[in-house]
């Protein structure tokens, strides 16, 4: 059997125009047996495989706040795996519980002074892709860039802005705030207030990486402080000796803590 395409010539939400295929092993894990079609079949969760590992307890306490909690926020350093494993644990509960019928993946669009996403050509998935590429390369890595466009594709991934879900009830979601130290506390509230029945909210974020014009007004450090010990809200706060990529990073980061200590303190006369 050929590879089977995972994007048709039509769909438009894929980097440079590539189709992206998947392989029979890969398809077969989504699609059940007596197919008819890629653009016909219905995904089937219960094929797929999010196969991860805890690379420190830290990673553990985070996952088991998700399961147990409607609503949990993580802030931590880069390289700590905090959007990676809300992303494996969104797949791992949509598979395991039938309550949640997609993911919704939203970002604040933080751009340069004097752009806008609306300047940005082609339609809302087309303007959020370099936006939210971040995210989608942690489906990747879990589950593969074939299967990741097909959830996509059948609505079980959708990518939104943090405007797109103001003013709405999201029911029967997991919904994965991601970069939140770029998110003002009055639209954080606004954002939090969103999650409907059979919903979980997961926030992530780095407040040393906040590009805001005034990072007073930043809410992340906020709300992991306010929301402690509140019932149905986890929080967790991660450090550089949770960091698992490259070695390096964790060196990146402890030096630039170094100088922002040593640079904060007043010059004594």
């Amino acid at each position: 059997m050929e590879e089977i395409c995972a994007v048709t010539p039509k769909n438009k939400y894929n980097m440079a125009n590539r189709k992206k295929r998947i392989t029979d092993e890969e398809f077969y894990e989504a699609f059940p047996p007596g197919y008819q079609s890629p653009s016909g079949s219905k995904f089937d969760l219960q094929r797929l495989k999010v196969d991860f590992k805890f690379k420190n307890e830290s990673q553990k306490n985070l996952a088991n706040l998700i399961n147990d909690n409607k609503i949990t926020i993580v802030a931590g350093p880069a390289g700590t795996g905090k959007t990676y494993l809300a992303c494996a644990q969104a797949l791992k509960l949509m598979k395991s519980d039938q309550r949640f019928k997609k993911i919704i993946l939203v970002k604040s669009v933080t751009v340069l002074e004097g752009e806008e996403v609306g300047f940005l050509k082609g339609d809302l998935k087309e303007k959020m892709l370099p936006f939210t590429i971040s995210f989608l390369d942690n489906f990747h890595k879990i589950i593969g860039e074939g299967l990741t466009q097909i959830m996509l594709d059948q609505g079980y991934i959708e990518v939104l802005p943090l405007a797109f879900i103001r003013g709405r009830s999201i029911d029967n979601a997991i919904i994965i705030v991601d970069e939140a130290q770029n998110i003002t506390q009055k639209n954080m509230r606004s954002t939090m207030t969103r999650i409907g029945t059979d919903t979980k909210m997961i926030i992530t974020g780095d407040t040393k990486q906040i590009d805001m014009k005034n990072p007073k007004l930043s809410s992340l450090d906020l709300v992991v402080k306010i929301f402690q010990n509140k019932d149905n809200i986890g929080t967790i706060h991660f450090g550089v000796n949770d960091i698992v990529r490259d070695p390096i990073v964790k060196l990146i980061e402890e030096t630039f803590d170094e100088w922002e200590e040593k640079n904060s303190k007043p010059n004594k006369e």
